[in-house]
């Protein structure tokens, strides 16, 4: 899974600028100069303009700083937002050029703020193991503060926390007004992660990590003056974080809905609908025919668990099975550090496969992190957090290390090959360096293109025999089933309005999945409607592409080139990476030269 997460807030963050002039590239000059290139130029230009307007964090990765802001989230911004994202989309169609990859990209992006704005989605600025309230001490958490100028811009950026926190009470409470509210139990969860981030010692905070990686060389008075500056910096975003919880506890919790599904909500199932559209990235599935397919995998994946089990000669049922899979000693590491170095271990077999199945490698590295302690307990079991070629930061893989007897091993190397390679890190550092690409091509995530490869990864390191044990291909068998499950479960809460013990009965019945996971998991369902979809929708396309090439190509197909042609031009809607494949398939029978990675599909 794709580690940051903004979900009802919108995949931008925003800043406080007035207009939409902010918008528009920086001077007539290179207006000018992008309409006289061609017509859909000057719509990227514009676009990418607007971007860099909006988020403090893509502004400075652009300057080549640290971000000093966090987002504005008001209402008015996200409408201008919107508004000027509605003039593009009409720019854009006018264009005439629906089948190029760029254009249908930057549809689905403007769609994503139109229906943002049209939903007014910041109401409900969390999604359980996600939020606005962890994005700080995420961030602190892998931050080094290098320079001076660092450290000024993370105290820049701790004293704009209060404003931050505050327009997001601001739009709850908007919620609150309007009926469009959390569930009980993802906001249970932040409420926990936001008491564990109360501290009386500004220097027992998380945010206050980073100030501990000051260089050792510093003068001594301006370090000093830093970290003086830092504590104070620190003890109001505290103070902040005290009036969350408060507002939380005083005047949220008791208006939270006792329904999971977004379906409860006044043009819940309109948003759903919505939701859908956009996470499944161009698929074209109806609520209905979701469910349809979950139930159909759900017996197919049921199947092949029942050849593992007669593999290994289990004597007793299904069900007894899964009991001696979920409390057995033997599939679980007896420390942190060990569950470490055990994904270490499968990450370092994961690399030496690629070679064999990718013509293209990234140039940037990844390691192996504990997810923060701060935010473990209501966080997933695993996740990626994307580096920076640029700068020389690494991806990271995290893996939860909290709750050992909940992170069973046989489950380990899927998870590894989803997050790592030859799933997240590979799929999202190739279109980190395609250089000939512009900004937004570079960075655009389609979720159903994203997991559905990180899924179909787990397929791929199956092939490549990664999975050395019956009870580690069965492990792999779960986590599909875990996936099947959440198409059953998420449309099952969201579009029939199911209960939370009915959307998990699928997990407890049908997989190995741990049962804190499960919980972990089905509360982030509730708070995220349709993004849990994505997954094996996903992963049935690519599945389905690669089959019609090996028809189409026979003995001259190469897998090596399918992967590099699949990932050679970023992440993409599911139909322009259909168009793309046919279109390979079409110019290079022989199977053996990539397209490259331009706007044509």
């Amino acid at each position: 899974m794709k580690p940051v997460i903004s979900a009802l807030l919108g995949i931008f963050a925003l800043t406080s600028a007035a207009s939409a002039q902010d918008f528009r590239p920086s001077s007539a000059g290179e207006q000018a100069n992008a309409e006289e290139a061609a017509p859909l130029a000057s719509i990227i230009a514009e676009y990418e303009a607007m971007v860099s307007a909006v988020s403090p964090g893509e502004r400075a990765e652009m300057e080549d700083r640290a971000p000093r802001r966090w987002p504005d989230v008001s209402r008015t911004r996200v409408a201008q937002l919107a508004n000027h994202a509605r003039l593009l989309k009409g720019r854009l169609a006018a264009l005439g050029q629906p089948d190029s990859i760029d254009t249908k990209i930057l549809d689905a992006l403007l769609d994503e703020l139109i229906m943002q704005d049209t939903f007014d989605t910041a109401r409900i600025p969390f999604t359980g193991d996600w939020g606005f309230h962890a994005e700080p001490f995420f961030a602190a958490s892998s931050l080094r503060l290098n320079t001076v100028e660092d450290a000024e811009a993370w105290i820049a950026r701790l004293n704009d926390l209060p404003r931050y926190f505050d327009q997001n009470i601001h739009n709850m409470r908007r919620g609150l007004r309007t009926g469009w509210v959390s569930h009980t139990d993802p906001l249970e969860t932040v409420m926990e992660q936001v008491a564990a981030q109360i501290v009386d010692n500004p220097e027992d905070s998380g945010l206050w990590a980073p100030f501990e990686t000051l260089p050792p060389g510093l003068d001594g008075s301006t370090k000093e003056g830093l970290r003086a500056a830092g504590r104070t910096a620190v003890t109001r975003a505290v103070e902040a974080t005290r009036r969350l919880q408060s507002f939380l506890e005083d005047e949220y919790a008791g208006q939270a809905r006792p329904e999971p599904g977004i379906g409860s909500l006044p043009n819940g199932k309109a948003y759903y609908v919505a939701a859908i559209a956009h996470h499944t990235a161009g698929a074209g599935y109806t609520p209905e025919a979701i469910h349809a397919l979950g139930e159909a995998e759900v017996a197919r994946i049921r199947a092949e668990m029942h050849d593992v089990m007669e593999a290994v000669n289990y004597p007793g049922t299904f069900e007894e099975f899964l009991v001696f899979l979920r409390s057995d000693p033997q599939f679980y590491a007896k420390s942190p550090e060990d569950l470490l170095e055990k994904a270490a271990l499968i990450a370092k077999r994961l690399d030496a496969i690629l070679p064999a199945y990718f013509g293209k490698l990234p140039r940037l590295t990844y390691g192996v992190e504990p997810v923060p302690a701060s935010i473990a307990p209501g966080y997933t079991t695993g996740r990626y957090s994307g580096g920076d070629p640029a700068r020389g930061i690494p991806g990271t893989y995290l893996v939860n290390t909290y709750a050992l007897d909940q992170r069973p091993l046989y489950e380990l190397p899927a998870l590894s090959a989803h997050e790592a390679v030859p799933g997240h890190h590979l799929q999202i550092a190739l279109a980190q360096e395609m250089e000939d690409m512009p900004r937004f091509r570079r960075s655009y995530y389609a979720t159903a293109f994203g997991e559905g490869w990180g899924l179909y990864a787990e397929t791929l390191a199956g092939e490549a025999g990664i999975y050395r044990t019956p009870y580690e291909k069965f492990g792999a068998l779960s986590y599909e089933m875990w996936r099947a499950c959440r198409l059953v479960a998420d449309t099952g809460m969201h579009w029939y309005g199911w209960s939370r013990e009915e959307a998990e009965a699928c997990f407890k019945e049908n997989s190995a999945l741990a049962p804190l996971n499960i919980q972990t998991e089905v509360t982030r369902y509730i708070g995220w409607p349709g993004q849990a979809t994505a997954y094996k929708v996903g992963e049935l396309k690519i599945l389905e592409l690669r089959a019609r090439a090996k028809d189409a190509l026979g003995e001259d197909f190469d897998i090596r080139a399918f992967h590099d042609v699949l990932l050679g031009a970023g992440s993409m809607p599911l139909d322009a990476l259909e168009d793309r494949i046919d279109t390979w398939i079409e110019q290079t029978p022989d199977g053996q030269s990539p397209l490259a990675g331009n706007s044509a599909p």
